[in-house]
């Protein structure tokens, strides 16, 4: 791609006002198969501005990266298909625009740190190469002048002896380290966007919290606003403004970190939070499982879907879809229950622990 002299970079526009740096309106993608419609993504919505952190969590199959790709524009079409909804960027659709008008806003204005780096670096490709790729594309930078930005960018993320590993291959860096680099390259254009999807997935406990650690002191830098893909809500537990937890491509609840952590209102939420290893774990005390399997996204169940597997499961659940019950905040939940003050007596009690031990320790 030759940089377009004409091109307006968006990075450079104010947002509208009254509006976001990036918003999801009602998104749906559905694959067409021969086999039936996938509805990968369905009805997904939320909103981000520079600075916060979004937390999306959900099992393996919820929707979470086919909503991150497509976002960046890189779904297949067909047999993927938008059947609905909208993304807008600083105000502009991007779900309309043009494949060379994407190829300007994907990576540098929103950049993806994709869930793997074994596979996601060229092994033919000395990483300096790979590093300084887009600032050549976005930035019209040289080949001496992409390299020795390359450098910068890995001695930036922490990576040692950047001078050297600039000239290697990714078969000479270790998870961690390819990870680090996936983050390097997506930063290198100072995006206004970071899509993380995964970015800790087969990392030992000491290399994840640094990875973490670092997104977290790019964005105090930069100002980006972060996308965290996670299936684990530990993970986004201190990282997270927002949290919208999916399931079966479906925004099943949605608040800020807190309220998702101390007030949540979903069974499923409730699931996810008692998956969370406890610090000081009583060894007979045994786990909480989710008990089955995630639908299939071509034969959803009736009802809320979440309801063959919802220990809390009613008639009315298992025949009628729930509408979002919304809190003043702007926190939802979609559950024909989350309003009960006796259902939600069902929570987790560790959430309820914490957010009583919370307020005293404010006190």
């Amino acid at each position: 791609m030759k940089k377009n002299k004409n091109y307006v970079d968006l990075k450079d526009q104010p947002v509208p006002e009254g509006q976001h740096l990036l918003e999801v309106d009602d998104l749906k993608m559905y694959f067409h198969t021969e086999d039936g419609v996938v509805r990968a993504v369905d009805g997904v919505s939320y909103t981000l501005d520079r600075g916060e952190t979004l937390g999306v969590v959900g099992e393996s199959g919820s929707g979470k990266s086919v909503t991150a790709m497509t976002i960046m524009g890189l779904i297949s079409m067909p047999p993927g298909k938008i059947e609905g909804g909208d993304v807008r960027y600083r105000g502009r659709s991007i779900l309309h625009m043009t494949e060379e008008e994407m190829q300007h806003i994907r990576g540098n204005d929103i950049a993806m740190i994709f869930q793997d780096p074994m596979t996601s670096l060229n092994p033919v490709y000395k990483i300096g190469k790979q590093v300084g790729e887009g600032l050549r594309l976005h930035r019209g930078y040289s080949k001496q002048e992409a390299l020795k930005r390359a450098t910068e960018l890995l001695d930036l993320v922490g990576i040692p002896e950047p001078e050297k590993r600039v000239n290697e291959y990714p078969h000479q860096f270790s998870g961690g380290m390819r990870q680090r680099v996936m983050i390097a390259m997506a930063l290198a254009c100072d995006p206004d966007i970071l899509i993380a999807d995964e970015p800790t997935t087969a990392l030992d406990v000491t290399i994840q919290a640094q990875i973490i650690e670092l997104m977290q002191e790019m964005q105090e830098k930069n100002g980006n606003a972060i996308i965290m893909i996670t299936h684990d809500l530990g993970v986004v537990a201190d990282m997270a403004d927002k949290i919208m937890v999916m399931y079966a491509g479906r925004p099943v609840e949605f608040g800020t970190a807190e309220e998702i952590f101390y007030e949540s209102r979903h069974p499923y939420t409730w699931g996810l939070i008692r998956s969370i290893p406890e610090q000081a774990i009583d060894e007979k005390k045994p786990l909480t499982p989710i008990h089955g399997n995630p639908p299939s996204l071509m034969n959803l169940p009736e009802g809320c879907v979440f309801s063959p597997r919802c220990p809390y499961a009613t008639d009315k659940c298992r025949k009628q879809r729930p509408e979002r019950v919304v809190t003043e905040s702007g926190h939802y939940s979609a559950c024909h229950y989350s309003g009960d003050p006796e259902f939600l007596k069902n929570a987790p009690e560790t959430s309820r622990t914490r957010k009583d031990s919370k307020k005293g320790g404010e006190a």
